[in-house]
């Protein structure tokens, strides 16, 4: 129940809260370390208690991933859908606010690939994982 609850945390702070790393992944390392510190400096200093609680947060976590590759539903709902950020050269003003993604940090991206203007983008994209995908026009990235 904590990790649904930890994902849907995630999941509405927004695609660049972790930046790099997938809400699957804050969710895993926030629920181990919480077993085991209380394992390290809690009062109970049996192995058996902290190692359950960890293989079971892996387990449950393989579960989804299993899910997740074999329903490309399901794997949309969990991880979420691109925003498209530019599209044949315009950028959406609405989108980079709902996304909260200033003007500056979309030119960076867009200077990483090696793009000056919003005119050469065919298609510029948040990507579930925080990253923003640019596609340059004519095709080439």
């Amino acid at each position: 129940m904590t990790y649904a609850g930890l994902l849907i945390l995630l999941r509405l702070a927004g695609k660049r809260a972790f930046g790099e790393m997938s809400a699957f992944d804050v969710i895993l390392l926030v629920l181990v370390g919480g077993v085991l510190r209380t394992a390290i400096i809690g009062d109970d200093k049996g192995f058996a208690g902290p190692f359950i609680g960890v293989a079971s947060i892996l387990a449950a976590d393989k579960l989804l991933a299993w899910a997740c590759t074999r329903s490309a539903t399901f794997n949309r709902i969990m991880e979420g859908f691109p925003s498209l950020l530019i599209s044949a050269g315009r950028r959406d003003r609405d989108e980079l606010l709902s996304q909260n993604i200033p003007d500056a940090a979309l030119d960076r991206a867009l200077h990483a690939a090696g793009v000056e203007s919003d005119g050469s983008v065919f298609a510029a994209r948040l990507e579930p994982n925080g990253k923003i995908t640019v596609v340059k026009q004519g095709g080439n990235n």
